[in-house]
């Protein structure tokens, strides 16, 4: 194919990404468009074929570690629009990204506009290389990239109107609210007792406000900002317990739980298949101490659970005894139930399917205010809500509704 071709070719392609972005609902914005269409994605992601660099939904590895596990990556389309929107990025305003693959430095320069100014920064000598040379070969060389950890801001940069993290982060560095404007808003990927939520903050003073809140993935942070979850595993490596806090008192006591009767009960709380149901994670993960998120190895895989996701299921450890959400369809419904196990499988079970019930009855059709507070904010001046006290930031998950009473707030530490 000449290069006359190949061009029209992904002129073509980068046209209906756009297009199929836009139907997704993911693209809401005249701007945003127009950016899509603009941004040659292809020549971010030599990578890959034209036809694997505008798939809308799938991202680009561009750099693996040694056990082959992607540490960098040109994000998917999808992930990028929806955050482009969440982020609002207006004609002038000055823009930092953290996590630098070019191709988004450069659709955030085309927000920005001529009169603008657009900073990516990231941890790794590669990534930076890389993300300076082609956003110079497609013209996009006012888009400043920096050498940097990010969890110390954007040094030399001043302040910023939009930062977008394409990252997945654990905490939120006093360096990103301090480097935002008054008004600034904070787009990030920020993972809460295991989900990970991508999250438009808002900045009012010393805290953040959400404005919204998305279903997303990223690879994780490098540097001093990083946090791995830690995994328990049970029945040799078939199955694991991840968990971001609540790691159990004694993990010794669930050796065997699975060797128990299996107690079963159904909550009556129905869905349908398609139907979104991230409001119900967030509140399981809000409403039980013993919250963790249990997975499967599929080469391991013996058949002997039944979760309703095999990679990141809605699960409950109450000492020596476990609990994990699965379903049953009912015609074009779903219905959430519980499979336990253990000494107490029957408490602990009832206690996972209650809060289906409430969810159910008071959250189904709302979301969380998420704050972030500087961490040593007093708990008496935060709003109600489940506390989750990290590094940096006191995370406030606050439903509608709730009062401001001791019994009403949970507290979980993450340090």
């Amino acid at each position: 194919m000449t290069d006359t071709s190949m061009d029209g070719r992904a002129t073509t392609l980068r046209e209906e990404m756009t297009r199929a972005l836009v139907q997704a609902g993911r693209i809401t914005s005249a701007a945003v468009e127009a950016a899509f269409l603009a941004v040659p994605r292809h020549a971010f992601a030599p990578e890959a074929t034209p036809e694997k660099a505008y798939a809308w939904h799938d991202i680009v590895a561009t750099k693996k570690n040694e056990h082959g596990v992607v540490i960098s990556s040109v994000s998917a389309p999808d992930v990028q629009a929806m955050m482009l929107e969440q982020a609002e990025i207006k004609v002038g305003m000055r823009v930092g990204e953290v996590g630098s693959g070019g191709y988004n430095a450069a659709l955030m320069a085309e927000l920005a506009g001529p009169h603008g100014v657009a900073v990516t920064l990231d941890i790794d000598p590669d990534v930076t290389e890389r993300a300076r040379r082609l956003l110079d070969e497609t013209g996009y060389d006012r888009v400043q990239v920096t050498l940097a950890d990010a969890e110390h801001g954007f040094p030399g940069h001043g302040p910023l109107d939009r930062l977008i993290v394409t990252v997945g982060a654990w905490d939120i560095p006093a360096a990103w609210t301090d480097q935002l404007t008054e008004d600034g808003r904070l787009v990030v990927p920020l993972r809460m007792r295991g989900l990970t939520r991508s999250i438009a903050f808002d900045r009012e003073g010393d805290r953040l406000v959400s404005r919204s809140a998305e279903v997303c993935g990223f690879v994780t942070m490098q540097g001093d900002g990083e946090r791995a979850e830690r995994l328990l595993l049970i029945r040799g490596k078939e199955i694991g317990l991840r968990f971001d806090d609540g790691w159990p008192d004694d993990p010794d006591a669930l050796n065997g739980v699975f060797d128990t009767e299996r107690v079963e009960k159904w909550s009556g709380v129905t869905v349908a298949p398609a139907e979104p149901i991230k409001s119900l994670q967030m509140w399981l993960a809000t409403a039980l101490d013993g919250f963790c998120l249990m997975s499967v190895d599929p080469e391991l895989d013996t058949g002997l659970v039944a979760p309703q996701n095999k990679r990141a299921n809605l699960s409950l450890l109450e000492g020596d005894s476990l609990a994990y959400t699965t379903v049953r369809r009912h015609g074009d419904r779903v219905e959430f139930g519980v499979h336990g196990y253990g000494p107490n499988a029957d408490a602990v079970a009832e206690a996972l399917v209650a809060e289906f019930r409430i969810w159910d009855r008071e959250h189904r059709r709302s979301e969380p205010v998420i704050y972030a507070y500087p961490v040593d904010t007093p708990e008496a001046d935060l709003p109600a809500g489940r506390i989750i006290t990290k590094r940096h930031r006191r995370i406030v998950i606050s439903w509608p509704h709730e009062g401001r009473v001791e019994e009403s707030t949970t507290t979980a530490k993450e340090n």
